[in-house]
């Protein structure tokens, strides 16, 4: 079973502990039910200070040392105060061993610490990125992202981002199928893409001036050719104010986010069906299995083929 060590330093954000932890440990095979991670909770004896954003809310054990954290297949680490010369060594020491390495919100601040992000991309809460660039400059900083999966090395913005980061890596691990079951389970979204934006100016609305009820139907119509002109069109609105809008409320475009929409479906019946490719591409969207193909290895860096040998599920 892969093991999954999540750090509870002293100064821990209380939801990136438990949200990460929750994660992992929701996510089960869908044939037998069993648990498909092992997770741990790793800190200091004597117990650690939780807060909820500045304020010590309450003081938690890990069950495991630290040291443990060496042993595990992926390390978590939350954001927290700063980090200790034996927490730095052990982010190496886990780096050198070939662990995966996860962090959320200012965690990412240990990892540049430990010098395992250096010649790296890496993101970090908005409010804060300015900073991890000063004082690490051999970083290369990405300011507008919700989360970056360098392969082993991924790094995460603010709280909520990081729980998108942890679904990502059940997805990775497992497929769409595995991380869409979480997401239903804890009612979060199944999937918001690393490279939307972690800033989104105005908040998302209810009521008349919300696109819920348009991305419902832009969901609903995947297959279809939709373009700018038909979607804003459905909206009643100029494709100009449509694209103002939307970018205002989700961080990315009508387009983009139709095609994050259309490769999550096609993963979904990579995974579920025994769809041929050139039916799995007329059914997502993408129109041709060539589209597909392209979009699959711009995305995923993978084909649909292998992605379906790796993640189909037994019925």
């Amino acid at each position: 079973m892969h093991t999954v060590a999540v750090l509870a330093l002293d100064g821990v954000i209380g939801l990136e502990l438990t949200g990460a932890c929750q994660i992992f440990a929701t996510a089960t095979d869908p044939a037998s039910g069993q648990r498909l991670y092992d997770v741990r909770v790793c800190g200091d004896p004597g117990g650690t200070s939780v807060l909820a954003f500045d304020r010590p809310v309450l003081r938690a054990e890990a069950p495991y040392g630290l040291a443990a954290a060496l042993t595990a297949d992926t390390l978590v680490v939350p954001a927290a105060g700063e980090p200790s010369p034996e927490v730095v060594e052990l982010v190496r020491a886990a780096h050198r061993r070939g662990v995966r390495i996860a962090s959320i919100c200012t965690g990412a601040f240990t990892l540049a610490a430990a010098g395992v992000l250096d010649g790296r991309r890496a993101t970090t809460h908005w409010d804060h990125t300015t900073e991890l660039a000063r004082r690490h400059p051999a970083v290369e900083v990405v300011t507008d992202t919700l989360y970056l999966d360098e392969g082993d090395l991924l790094t995460s913005a603010g709280v909520t981002a990081g729980l998108d980061l942890c679904l990502h890596l059940v997805r990775r691990d497992h497929g769409s199928a595995v991380a869409t079951a979480v997401a239903r389970r804890l009612v979060m979204a199944p999937h918001r893409d690393g490279g939307q934006a972690q800033y989104v100016p105005t908040p998302v609305v209810e009521g008349n001036d919300s696109l819920e009820p348009l991305q419902h139907w832009m969901t609903v119509h995947l297959a279809e050719p939709l373009t700018l002109t038909s979607i804003a069109a459905q909206a009643s609105m100029s494709t100009r104010t449509l694209s103002r809008r939307f970018r205002a409320r989700t961080g990315t475009t009508p387009l983009q986010w139709l095609t994050t929409q259309r490769l999550h479906r096609a993963r979904e019946l990579l995974e579920t069906t025994d769809l041929g490719i050139d039916q799995i591409a007329s059914a997502s969207g993408f129109g041709s299995a060539l589209v597909l193909r392209q979009h699959f290895a711009r995305s995923l860096s993978t084909t649909p083929s292998r992605y379906r040998r790796a993640f189909a599920r037994p019925g």
